[in-house]
C-alpha cells in the first residue's frame, strides 16, 4: 500500500493507494504554521479491516515528528487511534 501527501497553504490530505484504487483518505487542515487539525478519514467499502486508516493517520504521525508539528485530532477515527497507542502521543497538541 502506497500512501500519498498532497498539501497546500490551507488544507491537504493523505491516500492510501492499493492496486492503482483509492482505498481512504484522511483530510486535514493547517492551524498555523506549527499544527494541523485532522478533520475526515474515510476508508472505501473493500477496503474495510485492512488497517488503512491507521496507516493514514501513522503517515500524519511521522509527517509531523519529521517536520516538527503537532496534530489536533478532531476526527473520532483519528482521535481514537491516538487514545488507543500511546506511543504516538507525542505530536499531540495539548
Amino acid at each position: 500500500m502506497e500512501i500519498n501527501q498532497i498539501n497546500d497553504i490551507r488544507k491537504g490530505y493523505f491516500e492510501a493507494i492499493e492496486d492503482g484504487k483509492e482505498a481512504g483518505k484522511m483530510t486535514y487542515t493547517w492551524a498555523g504554521d506549527s499544527k494541523f487539525i485532522i478533520d475526515h478519514t474515510e476508508v472505501n467499502e473493500g477496503f474495510n479491516g485492512k488497517g488503512v486508516g491507521k496507516k493514514l493517520v501513522m503517515k500524519a504521525v511521522e509527517y509531523a515528528r519529521n517536520n516538527n508539528l503537532k496534530i489536533i485530532p478532531l476526527c473520532p477515527f483519528a482521535k481514537s487511534v491516538f487514545d488507543k497507542t500511546e506511543e504516538i502521543r507525542d505530536v499531540l497538541f495539548s
